[in-house]
């Protein structure tokens, strides 16, 4: 089944892990076969593994694609500057402790930064902090993105880990090997390791608008639905909201290609950037089948569990996607939503309660008031509380909840999003020394003052 996105631009298909194919040309996908002597219409055929040859059947990820010219059709890579961008080992300072707090990122300061007059998305990422070691397929890193310019003839792939792009200014049109998306703020999108794509914006060219979100890179095991035990069948988010791209073709014939200049290809590899050449694009994939794809989800389609006795049922509730790890019941990270719902619950200080978690949480507002924060927290920032690191609401909120009304409450247009990980994040340098981290965090806290009376009357 095949759906148009809300910007008419393209069409999907729907299912979450699910074997799909798609041909830009009639005729373009070997019917019987994978590999055949001669492909149609001239074409190299050529596989995507995501998981190794021996994984089980329900497990294997791969896709096969059918492309005017091989991938390997590139010049030698060549290192080239990370810029603002780090990867595993995070060694550059020791994991702390104390919680973070961060204003949004503005192109002005990337500029000044990078002095670049223009930045475009690879330029534009900044890496807050990260976990795992290099030698493990373990752990993940968050960055933030911001951009003004389009990437053009400039590609980029991680070999790393998968990118999920969190959108929160601005709607990203990404093309991929697989074909376009259109993702808007409220929307999440998931290019898995080792495929080429390249990310605009849907209005940069137009008006110059910034674009500016959220990623975590998944360096662990694909992420994958998660486990709904108890709920039962239905709950959380749907398989068949998620949507993959049909086939399109990026190509230049020669004439074309000698008023063009080359594609140039970013590599994220072992943690450093590199850059090749091409005299094509890599995106020329005119058709496709298999389950190693690129995908993106609504999060308004989220179906949203809460308790309607009292207390708080476990955040775990709202996980969209989990990458599992090593340990049955510990995620290598989780991606959790926090979104509009209905609170209901009697006798209950309904805000997240004070916390101390085994697992490293970095939380981030895509709009709206995140209700354990009245002030501080805002769209386009973000926090990191590591493991065993207190936090819960301000004094503010606490002084509110606790006098509330306990009447049905709905909350509305707001949407917060959390990055979970069983592994303590390590802050960037970068990321300690910025202008955007707020000093004065701990001061939201310092309000809290002893409520303890040994009488009980009032």
């Amino acid at each position: 089944m095949q759906k148009q996105d809300k910007q008419q631009k393209y069409s999907y298909q729907a299912g979450f892990g699910n074997v799909m194919q798609s041909e830009a040309i009639e005729g373009a996908l070997p019917e019987r076969q994978n590999s055949p002597q001669r492909c149609p219409y001239g074409l190299y055929a050529e596989q995507l593994n995501g998981t190794s040859f021996l994984m089980p059947r329900h497990q294997n990820l791969k896709s096969w694609l059918y492309r005017i010219q091989p991938s390997v059709t590139h010049g030698a890579f060549k290192p080239v500057d990370n810029g603002l961008l780090r990867s595993r080992p995070f060694d550059q300072l020791p994991p702390t402790p104390e919680q973070l707090r961060f204003d949004p990122f503005d192109i002005e300061t990337l500029r000044e930064q990078l002095d670049k007059a223009h930045i475009d998305f690879i330029d534009g990422l900044f890496t807050i902090c990260g976990n795992g070691d290099s030698a493990s397929y373990r752990g993940s890193a968050v960055h933030i993105y911001c951009f003004d310019t389009p990437m053009q003839d400039k590609y980029f792939v991680c070999s790393d880990g998968d990118f999920l792009l969190v959108p929160q200014l601005g709607t990203l049109d990404i093309a991929t090997e697989f074909g376009g998306m259109t993702v808007a703020p409220g929307e999440i999108a998931v290019i898995p390791r080792g495929i080429r794509y390249k990310v605009n914006d849907l209005h940069v060219e137009q008006d110059k608008t910034v674009s500016r979100g959220y990623i975590l890179e998944n360096y662990g095991a694909p992420f994958i639905l998660p486990p709904l035990g108890a709920i039962g069948a239905n709950g959380l988010a749907n398989p068949r909201h998620f949507l993959s791209p049909t086939a399109s073709i990026e190509h230049q014939d020669s004439a074309e290609r000698q008023k063009k200049r080359d594609c140039q290809l970013i590599n994220k590899f072992a943690g450093n950037l590199w850059t090749a050449w091409m005299d094509h694009s890599p995106l020329d994939v005119v058709a496709w089948h298999g389950n190693y794809l690129p995908y993106k989800y609504d999060l308004s389609l989220f179906n949203t569990i809460n308790t309607v006795s009292f207390d708080h049922p476990d955040p775990s509730i709202f996980t969209v996607l989990t990458s599992p790890s090593e340990v049955e019941g510990i995620a290598n990270v989780d991606f959790v939503i926090f979104p509009p719902r209905w609170m209901v619950a009697e006798d209950t200080f309904r805000p997240p309660y004070y916390h101390r978690n085994v697992m490293s949480e970095y939380m981030g507002l895509i709009h709206g008031v995140y209700d354990a924060k009245q002030q501080g927290f805002v769209p386009g920032g973000g926090s990191l509380h590591n493991a065993m690191s207190a936090h819960g609401p301000d004094a503010e909120t606490f002084q509110k909840a606790s006098q509330a009304n306990l009447a049905p409450t709905q909350i509305k247009e707001t949407l917060a999003f959390m990055f979970e990980s069983s592994l303590i994040y390590a802050p960037t340098q970068k990321a300690m020394d910025s202008v955007h981290r707020q000093t004065d965090y701990l001061d939201c806290w310092q309000n809290l003052k002893s409520n303890f009376k040994i009488d009980k009357s009032d």
